[in-house]
This record gives structure tokens, C-alpha cells and sequence, in this order.
């Protein structure tokens, strides 16, 4: 079985679909027909093929005659930074793509007849517990510190995430008035090992904005933070998200705050309540370990997938 993933080599879902006993076959703009033979779907960067409009035509000519599906997947919906207009315009109208998958359903309808909910997920080759335990994240004495965050803080650079920066300023002066201890940085390159360990040695890892966001309006998806802080065991504290009660339970798996008094009483509350969190934290972790991997979404697409060819298929068995 072989599948084609022309997707700025997002490693996650190249191993996902390896996983699944996939040959996986990447950034083929003009695959050869030995190299389209048996192949069940073509997943793309719907940012690439908005930008090679002609090769994308073209690739889906021929993947039409093989009754192979061309599978867009977009991780930044739905307000598309950085997508031209006049190109975002082309590919509503064409509708090239045969599904349409993304992290929010915001607008989906527009790209494609066929829309899935595709979610972000843990990257669990390397976002996991890293030889520590459940049981041993339950003691208190093993932690650092009481709130932390790490991820794009530099408003200057990135003026897209001046929000969170502000935000996270202001926290951190309102929680250090109760005595919180908090560990807010900047750390796009954190090393990995790094932040798995601030995640397990922090009390509570806070979720607040994300680059999707930047728009008219906060993204409804969830982060890869959102996965990859339960995966490694940790505590999530999140802004409220739409489509987080798709993922998980609301209360038992997952908590969240619409505000900044909110976030601030959660804080307390869950610091005060230490056992709460970790029950919470440990079932979170299961739920992600059964349901939100990259291999769990590998396998959503390889079923959208054939289910599409077989459907095709039966259309043109009966002329």
C-alpha cells in the first residue's frame, strides 16, 4: 500500500501513516505511473497547491484517472495567513480538492464537497513521558514551578502574537501577587528534552493563542500544545476552545478559562487542589494515547480515503 504526502515533510504524518503499514512517498509534484500504482490517496499542503495552481490541475488529472483522492489538509484554518486572496478565490471555485480536512471547521464548506475534521495531534515519538510515570508525576515535591509557558512571546519579531505576550504579562503580575511562582519564555528552540521536563515539573502548562488566530476572530482547533502537553503527562490549563468538547470530555479531561479572572481562579484553584489536577492530567493522558496521536489521524485518512475510492468506484460500475 503506498500513500502520497506532498506536505512541507511534516514528519508526524509520514511516521502515522508508516505506522499503518503505509510506503509513504513524499513531495511528488509529478508522480511516475509505477509510483501511482496501488497508491489509495495523495495528501496535500493546500498552501502549496494554491501556489502552483497549473501542476496542481495537472496532478489532479491524473490522480482523477487512477480514482486516487486528493486530500487537502489545513492546519492553519480558517483565516489562512499568509494565502493570497486571488488564490484562496481560485481554489473556492475550482473545488480541486476532493476532501477538505482541518483543525476548525470555520468556512470548511468553501474548499471542497467533502469536509472531515482533522485535528492537530501528540507527536509521540517524541512529545511523551520520557521514562518517567504517572504515579511518580503525582508527587508534589517534583515540581519546579506553579504555572509555566513556553512558545512565541516575541511580539516584536512576531507581531501576530502580541496578544499572548500582553496576556502572559499580565498573569504573571496578577498571580505574582498570590505568591505563584510562574516560568513565562520565549522558546521556539527550546530543546526537546527541556520541555518535556518544564512540562513535568510544572504544576499547571497554560494553552493561550495560537498563530492560526491571527484574524478576525480566535481559530476554533487546538494547538499541538493541547496534545502535547497530556501526552507527556502534564497538567493543561487552556483557554476555551470550540472544538475542544470533540476531543475531549469537558471538567474531567480537559479545563479551560474565557478570561483573565477565570484563568487566574483556575489557577488558584487547581494549585490549591493538587490531586484534582493530576486526575484530571492522568486521564487526559489516556485519552490522547487512544484517540489523538498521529497515528490516529493516519488511520481517519486512510478510512476517508478508501471510502471515497470505493465510493467512486461503484459510481462508475454503474455508468
Amino acid at each position: 500500500m503506498k500513500f502520497i504526502v506532498n506536505y512541507r515533510n511534516f514528519v508526524p504524518i509520514r511516521e502515522g501513516l508508516e505506522s499503518c503499514g503505509y510506503s509513504v512517498l513524499e513531495n511528488l509534484w509529478n508522480p511516475s505511473d509505477e509510483q501511482l500504482q496501488d497508491c489509495e490517496g495523495y495528501l496535500i499542503d493546500m498552501y502549496d497547491a494554491m501556489k502552483r495552481p497549473w501542476d496542481t490541475l495537472r496532478l489532479k488529472s491524473r490522480l482523477r484517472r487512477r480514482r486516487i483522492p486528493l486530500i487537502g489538509w489545513n492546519r492553519d484554518a480558517p483565516w489562512n495567513k499568509g494565502a493570497k486572496r486571488r488564490r484562496l478565490w481560485w481554489f473556492r471555485q475550482l473545488r480541486v480538492l476532493d476532501i477538505y480536512m482541518a483543525h476548525s471547521l470555520q468556512g470548511a464548506a468553501a474548499f471542497a464537497s467533502e469536509v472531515h475534521y482533522l485535528p492537530n495531534a501528540a507527536w509521540i515519538s517524541r512529545y511523551h513521558l520520557a521514562g518517567r510515570t504517572l504515579e511518580a508525576l503525582r508527587d508534589p515535591r517534583g515540581y519546579r514551578h506553579d504555572v509555566s509557558f513556553v512558545g512565541t512571546l516575541d511580539a516584536e519579531k512576531y507581531p501576530e502574537f502580541t496578544g499572548r505576550a500582553q496576556f502572559f504579562a499580565e498573569l504573571e503580575r496578577r498571580l505574582a501577587g498570590f505568591g505563584v511562582s510562574t516560568w513565562f519564555r520565549h522558546g521556539k528552540d527550546m530543546p526537546l528534552q527541556d520541555q518535556i521536563d518544564l512540562i513535568q515539573r510544572s504544576r499547571i502548562n497554560i494553552n493561550f493563542g495560537a498563530a492560526c488566530d491571527d484574524g478576525p476572530g480566535k481559530s476554533w482547533g487546538l494547538p499541538e500544545r493541547c496534545y502535547g502537553v497530556p501526552a507527556c503527562g502534564g497538567f493543561l490549563l487552556s483557554e476555551t476552545r470550540e472544538h475542544a468538547a470533540r476531543d475531549f470530555d469537558i471538567g474531567t479531561e480537559w479545563v479551560d478559562f474565557s478570561g483573565m479572572e477565570d484563568c487566574v481562579g483556575k489557577v488558584r484553584h487547581y494549585l490549591a487542589n493538587f490531586p484534582e489536577a493530576r486526575a484530571v492530567a492522568e486521564r487526559a493522558h489516556a485519552r490522547v494515547l487512544r484517540e489523538h496521536t498521529y497515528e490516529h489521524r493516519a488511520r481517519t485518512i486512510m478510512a476517508i480515503a478508501r471510502e471515497w475510492r470505493a465510493r467512486t468506484e461503484s459510481r462508475a460500475a454503474a455508468g
